[in-house]
C-alpha cells in the first residue's frame, strides 16, 4: 500500500508539473477557442436582436401614448418613472442577450493575457540565467588568462598540440586543434544549401560574409547569432535567437567566424572544402542594450 500511495503521489506530481510546463499553451488554445466560441455566440445574439428592439421600440410607444393622452391620473412624474423602468428594463435584455458573448470574450481575453505573461517571465528567466552562465565563464576565462597568459590559455581552451602529419610526402610538426569549441559552433559544409565543392569559394564566401556582418554591426549596433545563421544557411536555434554582438559593448567589439584559427589551416590554404567556425558571440544581446560605451 506505502509504495501504491508513493506511485500515486508522484504520478499526481508529475502531471501537475506537465500542466504547468504546458499551461501558456493551454491558456492560448482556450483563448483561441473562446475567442471563436464568443463570436458565435454574438453573431446568434444578433440575429436575436431585432425582435428585442420592436419589443423595447412597442413599450416606450406604449408609455409616450399613455402621456399624450394627458390624463390626469398619469402625472409627469409616473410618465419619467416608467421611462426610466423601460430604459433599464430593455438594458438588462440586451445585457442578457449578449451576456455570455460577452463574459466568454472577456474570458478569451484574460487566457490569452495570461499565456503572453507566462511566456515572458520564463524568456526573461532564461535569458537572466543564460546572461550569468556567460558572464560566470567570460570571468572564468578572464581569471585563467590572468593567471598563465593569453596564449597559453588559448592553446588549453582549444586543445592545440603539436602532431606529426604528413604534407606533400613529407613529415612535418604541425599545431592542431582538438575537439574543444562552443555550443555556437557549427561545421561549414555540404549540408549548407551556400557551401560549394571549390576550396576557394568557400573560403572568399565566408570572409565577404564575416565582413559583411560587421559592416552590419556597425550600422545596425547589434547582430543576433541566427542572423548569422541565416546568412550561412544553417537552421536557426533557441540560443541564436537571443545571443549575439553588440557595437561598443562587453565584447571585443567585432565579428570573428575563426576562420584563421590553427585549427582551420588546412582549410584556408584550399587542402579542405569544409570548416569548422565557432562565432564570437558577446552574450545576451538584450542585456547588453543600454550598455555601450
Amino acid at each position: 500500500m506505502g509504495i501504491n500511495k508513493i506511485t500515486i503521489t508522484r504520478s499526481i506530481g508529475r502531471t501537475i508539473l506537465k500542466t504547468k510546463k504546458n499551461s501558456p499553451h493551454i491558456f492560448f488554445a482556450l483563448g483561441l477557442a473562446g475567442t471563436v466560441t464568443s463570436t458565435v455566440l454574438a453573431c446568434r445574439s444578433t440575429l436575436k436582436l431585432e425582435e428585442l428592439l420592436e419589443e423595447v421600440k412597442r413599450d416606450f410607444e406604449e408609455v409616450r401614448a399613455l402621456h399624450e393622452i394627458g390624463s390626469t391620473d398619469y402625472s409627469s412624474k409616473e410618465y419619467h418613472k416608467d421611462l426610466s423602468y423601460v430604459y433599464g428594463k430593455s438594458i438588462a435584455k440586451i445585457t442578457k442577450l449578449y451576456g455570455p458573448s460577452i463574459l466568454v470574450g472577456v474570458a478569451s481575453v484574460a487566457s490569452l493575457t495570461g499565456s503572453h505573461i507566462q511566456m515572458t517571465r520564463r524568456n526573461a528567466a532564461l535569458t537572466f540565467t543564460l546572461a550569468a552562465v556567460s558572464k560566470a565563464y567570460e570571468e572564468y576565462r578572464a581569471r585563467v588568462i590572468e593567471e598563465i597568459g593569453e596564449e597559453r590559455e588559448r592553446e588549453i581552451y582549444y586543445d592545440i598540440h603539436e602532431q606529426e602529419v604528413e604534407i606533400e610526402g613529407k613529415k612535418q610538426m604541425v599545431q592542431i586543434a582538438g575537439n574543444s569549441h562552443s555550443p555556437y559552433a557549427r561545421f561549414f559544409d555540404e549540408f549548407s544549401i551556400q557551401w560549394k565543392r571549390d576550396p576557394e569559394l568557400n573560403r572568399m564566401f565566408l570572409q565577404h560574409q564575416q565582413n559583411y556582418a560587421n559592416h552590419l554591426l556597425t550600422a545596425r549596433g547589434h547582430v543576433l547569432l541566427n542572423d548569422i545563421y541565416d546568412a550561412l544557411g544553417f537552421e536557426r536555434t533557441r540560443a541564436g535567437a537571443v545571443v549575439g554582438w553588440v557595437k561598443n559593448g562587453d565584447g571585443d567589439g567585432y565579428i570573428d567566424f575563426s576562420i584563421f584559427q590553427v585549427n582551420n589551416s588546412r582549410f584556408v590554404n584550399g587542402l579542405e572544402q569544409s570548416i569548422l567556425l565557432d562565432f564570437n558571440v558577446d552574450g545576451v544581446v538584450y542585456d547588453m542594450i543600454g550598455k555601450e560605451t
